[in-house]
């Protein structure tokens, strides 16, 4: 019997994914107006090349490797900005090749729960690579909480800062996610003020792990934030900048609303380290206590238990053996003694 092909093989390989598919906007501003109609980003850039003016603007959202590298041979990108567009997982930085800056945002989104001590994350992280070249800004977004789109609406709102060209759009965006920083420092607050008032409250006892949980969310979060400080920086005062002057006077607000954030960040990291010193000081205290209880009923049990003992000999001569009173006796100085061992206890507020 003639061997038959698999359906796998019959099909042939998966066809390449269209560009287009990972394309989530592309437009071309002239003097800060979006012209009509819809393009590819080739017709775009050949749009924009033609009349001499203007720029493109062009959005992506978790291209593959193949659509990036259609795109990049349109915009003439270097290939390791390509290499870092598509794997992702990159620290905040700022790059230039030639004229074109490449900029690595890290997004957060801060994640709703009932309460800090039973949810496992509260941050979300992703990202936003930005192309800007003399008269293009591409986008790549990873994440599903990094739109763009209202911020785009916004800008074509505002023609005269549109018309700055690609450097505007760079700040817009970069003004955007400092400002998500915000708000998600300012949603994680009552997280941090649950936990501080678990720990000072007394006689509640903590689960460290939750602690632990914060804590590991807000180093994410650092991780996320505090590298942006220094390519913030470089687009105000690198030698040599393309950025067009008017536009770093907006870039210094960015980096003045980003020390801000870096510095509610450090104060929620040195917080939790307190209250992590005060929650583990806290159990401590509490199994001291525990210890505390379980040996003074230790000590009460112990004492019938040796007296019990200690007549449960097999020994022929013992006085109080055929005594006629001797076990009412032995009863009376077992429950006396427990007593007083309990009454003795309690005074010390050791049960």
């Amino acid at each position: 019997m003639p061997h038959q092909p698999s359906r796998a093989t019959r099909r042939g390989p998966t066809p390449p994914v269209p560009t287009e598919q990972a394309v989530v906007d592309c437009a071309v501003y002239v003097d800060g107006h979006r012209l009509p109609g819809r393009y590819s980003h080739t017709e775009a850039v050949a749009e924009v090349r033609r009349r001499g003016t203007g720029f493109v603007w062009l959005g992506l959202h978790h291209p593959d490797e193949k659509q990036m590298t259609n795109v990049s041979h349109t915009f003439g990108l270097h290939e390791l900005m390509v290499e870092d567009a598509v794997h992702a997982h990159q620290r905040p930085k700022l790059e230039r090749y030639d004229d074109v800056l490449f900029l690595v945002l890290r997004t957060v989104s801060y994640i709703e729960h009932e309460s800090v001590t039973t949810t496992k994350d509260i941050v979300e992280t992703g990202e936003i690579m930005l192309f800007t070249g003399p008269d293009f800004i591409v986008s790549v977004r990873h994440g599903d909480h990094s739109e763009l789109s209202h911020v785009r609406k916004r800008l074509e709102r505002d023609p005269d800062h549109l018309s700055r060209g690609p450097a505007a759009v760079l700040h817009a965006i970069a003004d955007h996610v400092v400002d998500s920083y915000l708000a998600v420092t300012t949603a994680v607050q009552p997280d941090v003020d649950d936990i501080e008032e678990l720990v000072f409250t007394p006689d509640t006892r903590i689960a460290v792990d939750q602690i632990y949980m914060l804590k590991r969310e807000i180093v994410q979060l650092r991780r996320a934030v505090v590298p942006l400080a220094e390519p913030l920086q470089q687009l105000i005062r690198a030698p040599g900048n393309p950025i067009p002057k008017d536009v770093r006077r907006y870039f210094r607000d960015v980096a003045d609303h980003h020390t801000t954030v870096s510095d509610r960040i450090a104060a929620f990291d040195e917080t939790l380290g307190t209250l992590l010193d005060a929650a583990i000081a806290k159990v401590t205290v509490q199994q001291n206590t525990d210890m505390r209880k379980i040996s003074a009923w230790v000590a009460i049990a112990a004492v019938p238990t040796m007296i019990a003992g200690i007549y449960g000999m097999n020994f022929d001569r013992m006085p109080e053996l055929h005594w006629q009173y001797g076990y009412y006796v032995v009863l009376s100085a077992i429950v006396a003694i427990t007593v007083g061992l309990f009454v003795t206890f309690r005074r010390n507020n050791w049960l």
